[in-house]
């Protein structure tokens, strides 16, 4: 329970208290500032707080924004502020600040219309002249405390706190002509969203949202099953029937469905949470990943070998992710070296300024709710390999012209970064041990080298190490020569902080390098489960580095230091993984691969649900990532 102290003489006719007991606060009312001082005394230490002003006129959807977010400590609207557990003793301190300012007035009670005195019941002291509401002026004390609180933008919805009879009439009709229904279900749509789920799902899926919210549903339950939905779907396509590919697209569609409403859901209810941030990020690519497994076991049941492209289509769209990752890590508070807008930004706010491109431009780098709906009428109407073969063609050039891009910005803009960044791409790199070590010595000469060598070596030591283990027979001793040169070249790449202006591409490079080379060794030793293994192998570090990612982007910082070095870092794991095909047969090396993807997969589950449903259950300030446009 939360509690809301009114201050101030109640309003008669007014619904301000019906509304925030129906937002779950109890309602305590106070006259002036003294007595609401003393009432926010009382209130538990471990319940949200607010201060509304009795004269406040709004929509309900107002107060809800302004005071029920869970991912603020501090929030303000007009009329009303509310501090959680960790930021109550800044408030405290503000309502204290408006004590010694004011002092109670000895005469009649407060008048319900009164002017600035009214809201708080207060009078001032000889010589102080009071502005504003007592609701206001414990914002600005908030302000400048240094607890700035976070103030929603309320759109179209009325929030006001009026100073006469005139003034509250109409402020009401101004209430009375909004549809504030209305405008929350049009707020809980992501504000950015590719075409398909903008013009197919969320016209309905807005109205599922809010008939799980009238439930008592929860986004994580509705998370969960999506993820449900489409395990079920990588069942279906594993049967390697036509109804099952039928089946597995239509309910491909259905979890799509769901994984919007989820989102939908925690915007139209504000059920923000930590640990539904985790799931919905996690789950994404959980379902994903598992039904490319599906489509290659059904595939494989129909006499087709296609886990290869499975396994590459896993790679890719990986790697597509992390180059979305570094770049924004990146560039998140980087000012720029030069003055003026780059080329690459002018043109491409040019084609934003018409609005077909626009579209064009979301299609065109197969966001979620297109690659999913491509996969879905491709899993029923076509096999498994033409599935593959598409996605594979689309998400190589989506790969190109976002990633072209990007490095014509970065090169035009040449942004300096903060130590906060390099510190956010070397978390990415997941630097094990060896490389590590090599760094340190790396250092000094590493200082001398130019800007754009990062990047370069990595580039070229992972090149060399998936083309080797390519082109190659299996079991030769060459691929162990270019992972040696690997682990060389990635401590050359992170010897020094990643600041410069092409720096972010070292993760994506290496995510590229040490996914490649376990492809390409598990398609040479041209034995049953080598690949199957691979795959799980990848998806476990995959998961591993989307974990990291996900950390990073809640200010959890990376995963910690044991676990990277129980798991290697990329350039262990590659070594390990080359050394291993050197040494032992096709079928042994297959047997190592799916031993080394359960115990990475153990470990790095272990500790990420541990660290997330502690973060949770510690009260970390919930997050809602909007993720990839869907």
């Amino acid at each position: 329970m939360s509690t809301a102290i009114l201050t101030g003489q109640p309003v008669p006719g007014s619904s301000l208290e019906a509304d925030l007991r129906s937002l779950g606060f109890d309602v305590r009312i106070a006259s002036g500032t003294a007595e609401a001082g003393a009432l926010l005394a009382e209130v538990p230490t471990g319940q949200r707080v607010a201060v509304v002003d009795a004269r406040f006129v709004g929509h309900e959807h107002a107060l809800r924004l302004g005071l029920t977010d869970p991912r603020f400590p501090l929030a303000a609207i007009p009329g009303a502020v509310t501090a959680q557990p960790t930021a109550r003793q800044a408030l405290v301190r503000a309502m204290a600040r408006e004590s010694t300012a004011v002092s109670e007035p000895a005469a009649s009670p407060v008048p319900g219309e009164a002017g600035g005195t009214a809201s708080g019941g207060t009078s001032a002291p000889a010589g102080t002249a009071l502005t504003g509401t007592l609701t206001d002026r414990i914002v600005t004390a908030l302000s400048a405390d240094g607890s700035d609180p976070h103030r929603p933008d309320l759109g179209s919805l009325v929030a006001t706190v009026p100073d006469g009879p005139q003034a509250r009439n109409e402020a009401r009709q101004s209430v009375a002509a909004v549809d504030d229904e209305a405008v929350r279900l049009k707020s809980a749509v992501k504000a950015r969203d590719g075409f398909f789920t903008t013009y197919c799902i969320s016209p309905y899926s807005r109205y599922i949202a809010r008939w799980c919210a009238r439930r008592g549903l929860t986004p994580n339950q509705v998370t969960t099953a999506s993820l449900i939905t489409a395990l079920i779907a990588a069942a279906c396509a594993a049967t390697g029937t036509r109804p099952g590919f039928v089946a597995a697209g239509a309910l491909l569609l259905a979890s799509f469905v769901l994984d919007c409403t989820d989102g939908q859901l925690a915007r139209y209810s504000l059920q923000y949470s930590t640990l539904g941030a985790w799931l919905d990020a996690t789950f994404d690519r959980a379902k994903e990943y598992a039904y490319y497994a599906g489509l290659a076991l059904g595939a494989a049941r129909g006499g087709d070998d296609v886990w290869a492209l499975a396994l590459g289509a896993m790679v890719l769209q990986t790697c597509r992710h992390v180059v979305d990752f570094s770049f924004n890590e990146a560039n998140a508070d980087s000012t720029a070296a030069t003055a003026g807008t780059s080329p690459t930004a002018a043109l491409s706010g040019r084609l934003d300024s018409v609005g077909w491109t626009v579209w064009v431009r979301r299609m065109i780098v197969l966001p979620i709710g297109e690659r999913w709906a491509m996969i879905a009428v491709l899993t029923a109407l076509t096999t498994p390999r033409i599935t593959f073969c598409a996605l594979l063609i689309g998400c190589a050039f989506a790969a190109t012209y976002t990633t072209a891009g990007r490095v014509l910005r970065s090169l035009a803009r040449k942004a300096r970064r903060t130590d906060r960044a390099a510190r956010a791409l070397a978390d990415l790199t997941d630097t094990g041990p060896l490389a590590e070590r090599l760094a340190r010595t790396l250092k000094a000469p590493a200082r001398r080298l130019p800007g754009f060598t990062a990047p370069a070596v990595a580039l070229l030591g992972g090149a060399a190490v998936t083309t080797t283990a390519a082109l190659t027979g299996f079991g030769g001793p060459w691929p162990v020569l270019a992972a040696l040169l690997y682990v060389l070249t990635s401590a050359l790449a992170v010897a020094r902080p990643l600041t410069g202006p092409l720096d972010w591409l070292v993760p994506p490079f290496l995510r590229a390098a040490e996914y490649g080379t376990v492809l390409a060794l598990a398609a040479g030793a041209g034995v049953n489960g080598a690949l199957p293994a691979a795959y799980g192998l990848v998806a476990a570090v995959a998961y591993h580095h989307y974990d990291t990612v996900y950390r990073i982007r809640g200010d959890a910082g990376a995963p910690p230091p044991w676990l990277v070095r129980v798991v290697a870092g990329h350039e262990g794991r590659t070594l390990a993984v080359v050394v291993l095909a050197a040494l032992l047969t096709a079928p042994q090396f297959a047997v190592a691969l799916a031993v080394i993807a359960v115990a990475v997969a153990l470990l790095v589950l272990f500790e990420s649900i541990r660290f997330w449903v502690a973060a949770h259950r510690g009260g970390a300030p919930a997050v809602h990532d909007e993720g990839e446009p869907a």
